[in-house]
């Protein structure tokens, strides 16, 4: 299916890769006369608390961003968050001749109003800090000046333009498929999609594969007794020594594989063990003469593509199984973000790109390792969509933490990268959808 997507994956022309074509330098100029405006865009939408719980938050961040979208004709709606115990989703749609191009961010944050970092602040020229400065409202602010850009010089008609910005990438709302549906839709016509994270934050890099997340539950039962007694036939092992060696076979079997992690982040166990899934967290007790009754652990597991992931499952379900005396276990694992396989038709997207950069005296792009980019929602739309790029927007360093500060001068060349990237996309003949 893959080879008869690419079979029809829109070409471009020799003379369509000029990089001095006239419409290309007006998109740079353009780009850097709108620096002014996007950084203004930038610390307003920073300095509106959008913590994904924050429903009221992440909505207002959207109508900013809905009021820019339909500045460029584009028509926006909200997707109520609702049924899937989030605050929603701004989707924006407009008509174009050319081929369908998919635009993806988010208006989320990892920072709730009660986190002390709240605001934008200037760090000289070149540097700002703030809450989703990088991560993501720098990206969402490419986003949006590049199309400004394609507007100003007058081809933005060229492509079909979908921009999905989610408002849960950060803390996903449940159920999964509810919470993603709006981004899935529109990339069952997509013929590109563009994520505008910021990857790696190496602006010599884009994203063609990231490894997807979900998460497990390790729960193991033993025979409780006066600890004189371990080892005896009719007391076994206890539940730490199983959900120990259960562990210790994880690591042995699997660790080596490349792109693949699984990782324990907590452990309880003892005779009485209560675990809050929803806030992961819970208490433990016991006595060091009492042979453990009942031991949970919880972590993620991370893989580049589906069959890395059910190869894995299979290997830890078989570890499991595999019991200590007189112990028994189950390991369950929960829905979560999928992985985006590095298939050829993104590694041709990659070409494309790189070719603009260096087009653009920017220098080569090169394919992001896996393991340094997180899990992301453009992963959603991989199997649906014949190429697929992200990490493409605001670069800066310390994202997740107090320190997330963005390098003010990878804006123009990001923006300027985005807006040739999708004039060139323009000119590129539609995919065939037999």
């Amino acid at each position: 299916m893959l080879l008869l997507g690419l079979a029809h994956t829109p070409a471009l022309r020799a003379d369509e890769r000029a990089p001095s074509s006239k419409i290309e330098r007006r998109l740079v100029a353009a780009v850097e006369e709108s620096r002014d405006r996007a950084l203004a865009l930038l610390q307003t939408t920073v300095d509106v608390n959008s913590g994904t719980l924050n429903f009221a938050g992440v909505r207002r961040v959207g109508r900013l961003f809905a009021a820019e979208l339909e500045e460029l004709g584009f028509s926006t709606r909200w997707v109520d968050g609702e049924p899937f115990q989030r605050a929603g989703h701004l989707v924006a749609e407009r008509a174009g001749d050319g081929p369908h191009v998919l635009l993806i961010g988010h208006l989320d944050t990892v920072f709730e109003p009660d986190s002390p970092f709240q605001r934008y602040e200037k760090l000289g020229e070149r540097e700002a800090r703030g809450p989703g400065v990088t991560d993501m409202k720098g990206g969402n602010v490419v986003m949006i000046q590049a199309l400004r850009a394609l507007a100003e010089v007058g081809v933005l008609d060229d492509l079909r333009l979908t921009v999905v910005l989610t408002g849960d990438e950060e803390r996903s709302g449940r159920p999964l498929a509810r919470a993603r549906a709006a981004l899935i839709e529109p990339a069952r016509s997509a013929d590109f999609a563009i994520g505008f994270e910021d990857g790696d934050s190496d602006p010599t890099t884009a994203v063609i594969a990231r490894r997807g997340s979900s998460s497990w539950q390790l729960t193991v039962s033993g025979v409780s007794s006066h600890s004189s007694q371990i080892f005896q036939e009719e007391i076994g092992a206890g539940a730490i020594y199983e959900a120990s060696r259960i562990l210790t076979e994880f690591y042995r079997r699997l660790a080596s594989l490349p792109n693949l992690t699984f990782n324990p982040g907590v452990i309880l166990g003892g005779s009485q063990v209560d675990f809050d899934a929803g806030q992961a967290r819970g208490t433990a007790f016991g006595k060091n003469n009492v042979v453990a009754e009942r031991a949970i652990v919880t972590g993620d597991i991370r893989a580049v593509s589906p069959e890395q992931h059910r190869e894995a499952v299979a290997a830890m379900q078989a570890i499991v199984a595999d019991s200590l005396p007189r112990t028994s276990a189950e390991l369950t694992f929960s829905d979560g973000y999928p992985p985006m396989p590095p298939s050829e038709g993104n590694r041709l997207l990659l070409e494309l790109y790189d070719a603009v950069s260096r087009d653009l005296g920017y220098g080569p792009v090169a394919a992001v390792d896996p393991r340094k980019a997180g899990a992301a929602d453009v992963s959603f739309v991989a199997e649906l969509v014949p190429q697929v790029i992200d990490g493409v927007g605001l670069m800066g360093r310390g994202g997740h933490t107090v320190g997330e500060v963005a390098d003010l001068t990878t804006l123009p060349m990001q923006t300027a990268r985005a807006a040739v990237l999708l004039y060139r996309l323009s000119r590129s003949a539609p995919r065939f959808r037999g």
